[in-house]
C-alpha cells in the first residue's frame, strides 16, 4: 500500500521517514518530496508499505502522531492526476 504522509519536519530525511514506519511492518520505500529548484522538502512524502495490514496499522497509529516536532498527517494514497505541462493555470 502506497502512504501518503504530510506535515513533515522540512529536516526530515528519507531514512528518519523509513524508520518511524518500519515500526510496523516491513516499508519498501520511504521518499520525501523535494523542491526541483530549491533542493528543500516540499514537507510531504511517501511510504511503501507491501503488507495492506501492516500499513493500516501504521496508518492508525501515527496519523496525528508528533514526529520531529510536528503532528503528520497519514493515509492512503491517492493515485496522482496528471495534469500538462506548460499549460498555465491563468
Amino acid at each position: 500500500m502506497n502512504l501518503y504522509v504530510g506535515n513533515l519536519s522540512y529536516q526530515m530525511t528519507d531514512d528518519d521517514l523509513h524508520n518511524a514506519f518500519a515500526a510496523y511492518g516491513e516499508v519498501s520505500s520511504a521518499k520525501i518530496i523535494m523542491d526541483r529548484d530549491t533542493g528543500r522538502s516540499k514537507g510531504f512524502g511517501f511510504v511503501e508499505m507491501p503488507d495492506d495490514a501492516e500499513a493500516e496499522e501504521a496508518i492508525k497509529a501515527l496519523d496525528g502522531a508528533d514526529l520531529g516536532g510536528r503532528n503528520i498527517k497519514v493515509n492512503q494514497a491517492r493515485p496522482r492526476t496528471e495534469e500538462p505541462r506548460g499549460r498555465s493555470r491563468y
